[in-house]
């Protein structure tokens, strides 16, 4: 026979296993919500041609060759305004190659023209922020868009050189992607 001391100490774990069992759920669930809204959407990528793929490059390099034209003066964390610059010289040659590759250029959209007007008018650290999570998000997306386009089965044979950028870019867009997660993580630490 229990005493009643044993059973308020079952009942007291019995509830705090159920509490913390259901904290952590909801600490879960929450982390699946999005905290904002991002400025520009971020398609799902299929997997893609080559006219797909650059045509999917090209606004993305547009929009973050503003960025980092912006950033280039405007960063004040040292690791963020060497990036910008390095940012900036990628997705210059880019544009290039891809405009040699008759690749059109689309005017910017409306949520690059709202991103772009949200960094010019941010400062300091809030800029450094904006700028690095945008060119993260933008450098994940780039570089899954190259992984598909490279797994794609006929990319190799039917690419030319698309193929051979899409193999050069995925190295480019993948390292960024370590660098911005660097530099985020310093930022925001």
């Amino acid at each position: 026979m229990e005493t009643n001391y044993n059973q308020s100490r079952k009942d007291f774990l019995k509830k705090s296993a159920t509490g913390l069992v259901a904290i952590s759920a909801g600490m879960l669930l929450e982390s699946f919500i999005p905290k904002e809204r991002p400025l520009f959407e971020i398609p799902k990528i299929e997997v893609v041609s080559a006219k797909q793929f650059r045509d999917g490059v090209m606004p993305r390099a547009q929009l973050s060759m503003l960025a980092s034209k912006i950033a280039v003066e405007k960063t004040s964390q040292n690791n963020a305004k060497e990036f910008a610059g390095w940012e900036l010289m990628e997705a210059i040659a880019v544009i290039d190659f891809l405009k040699d590759l008759g690749t059109s250029v689309p005017p910017a959209d409306k949520g690059a023209q709202d991103f772009i007007a949200k960094l010019k008018s941010l400062e300091g650290k809030a800029f450094d922020i904006e700028y690095m999570k945008a060119e993260q998000a933008n450098h994940e997306w780039l570089r899954d868009l190259a992984q598909n386009y490279l797994d794609a089965s006929d990319a190799k044979s039917t690419g030319g050189e698309t193929y051979h950028l899409a193999r050069v870019a995925i190295f480019a867009f993948t390292e960024h992607v370590g660098l911005t997660k660097k530099i985020n993580s310093e930022l925001n630490g």
